[in-house]
């Protein structure tokens, strides 16, 4: 009997290890090279003075993703200089056109973004990282370590923001703690892939 439970504890704790792909907080990010609504390539080593980089994978057409726009304008603008934010748009464009890139550059110039948008040319940079929704938000340090993964806080409507996860982890960092909670569940669209 016993046996037969380790056997089966063993068994759930292959497949919770199994079961998330991608990063996990304290493994070291890749770098990239993303072409951006300024038409010009960015990687993350290309920052210059960056502590740390808030890498938040969004889009065009997702309602949670719209909603979330004045606020990481806002938090490129409190933390940018320290801790820049670095948009990425995961969606393939032929599954949705809306998220193209140049209804990108459209999205970018008509709301004002202070921040990189990217595209992920070939969706190859989302599943390196585990995005699954759009937003999806990964904290890395000036090393690329990840810090924190989850959402920017705990409401899609502003007013009714009570828990601002990714300001209280970025404070953390600028403090040299380790972010609690590390971890929250992204809420949004799932990221559009191509069909085969």
């Amino acid at each position: 009997m016993k046996k037969m439970i380790f056997g089966l504890v063993a068994i759930g704790v292959l497949v919770a290890m199994t079961s998330h792909s991608g990063y996990h907080v304290g493994d070291t990010a890749t770098d990239f090279s993303l072409k951006g609504t300024d038409d010009q390539m960015h990687s993350l080593a290309s920052i210059d003075g960056a502590k740390g980089y808030i890498v938040i994978f969004t889009c065009n057409h997702c309602p949670y993703s719209v909603a979330y726009e004045d606020r990481i304008i806002a938090l490129q603008d409190k933390y940018g200089s320290e801790y820049p934010v670095v948009a990425i748009n995961p969606n393939d464009p032929v599954a949705y056109p809306s998220d193209n890139f140049e209804n990108m550059k459209l999205r970018a110039e008509e709301k004002g973004f202070n921040f990189l948008y990217l595209f992920d040319d070939g969706q190859k940079v989302y599943p390196q990282y585990g995005a699954t929704k759009t937003p999806h938000v990964f904290l890395l340090d000036a090393q690329r370590t990840v810090k924190y993964i989850g959402a920017i806080d705990n409401s899609t409507k502003e007013d009714g923001v009570t828990k601002k996860y990714l300001e209280d982890a970025i404070e953390a960092l600028k403090k040299g703690e380790n972010p609690t909670p590390a971890t929250t569940k992204a809420i949004g669209c799932s990221i559009k892939v191509a069909k085969g």
